[in-house]
């Protein structure tokens, strides 16, 4: 089990970082949301992977960590904002320049001129 969710977690984070490599602003927004996904997994499975446990501390019986599920509950809603606010940022880069691309060219040097 561990295992499996070691290996969903790695494959979201490298698709995440792949996606918001791209020169498109979709997919650089699409990336955001797997990479924040990866990470509510990640801090999920930090509290032991336990079924039919309570989120309880009882000494003789196994229990489920109740913080990185208040963790993950927290980061889903802030995930939610940050997500909404980058596709309103693109779609007003979108109607402002016409396309979705991203433009990452070096400035031309000033040519300096004596007056």
């Amino acid at each position: 089990m561990e295992l499996l969710v070691a290996c969903a977690i790695g494959t979201m984070t490298a698709g995440g970082v792949y996606l918001m490599l791209r020169l498109r602003t979709f997919p650089v927004v699409l990336g955001i949301s797997l990479l924040t996904y990866a990470v509510n997994t990640f801090l999920f499975a930090s509290g032991r992977l336990t079924l039919n446990a309570p989120p309880v501390l009882i000494e003789p019986a196994p229990y489920a960590d109740p913080l990185p599920q208040a963790l993950v509950l927290t980061a889903i809603v802030i995930a939610f904002g940050m997500t909404a606010l980058a596709v309103i940022l693109a779609l007003g880069a979108y109607l402002n320049s016409g396309t979705d691309a991203l433009n990452i060219e070096k400035p031309e040097p000033r040519i300096k001129t004596d007056r």
